[in-house]
């Protein structure tokens, strides 16, 4: 199944507590819990003002509709290719 990263706008995501990260991330789970196995969250990475997470999921539609279920922003959703790596480097 196909990986996306979604590249969400949240001023000050850097800035919010565990308490608020830990809300986000239930609501988040709550959601993928009712849609089912169609669609997975691997990661998420926090920086100053967005927030980027890696999905696994058959589309980017699904990816949305997740986004739009729980209230989160989704600026950018784009299917990974390929992932390289140092590794990538050598022969």
């Amino acid at each position: 199944m196909p990986k996306f990263i979604i590249e969400r706008e949240i001023p000050n995501a850097g800035a919010l507590s565990p308490q608020e990260l830990q809300g986000i991330s239930q609501k988040s789970c709550g959601i993928l819990s009712e849609m089912g196995a169609k669609i997975q969250w691997l990661e998420s990475y926090v920086t100053n003002d967005k927030v980027y997470c890696i999905y696994i999921a058959p589309d980017a539609a699904t990816v949305k509709e997740h986004a739009e279920k729980g209230g989160f922003p989704a600026n950018r959703i784009s299917q990974i290719k390929t992932t390289i790596d140092p590794t990538t480097a050598e022969s």
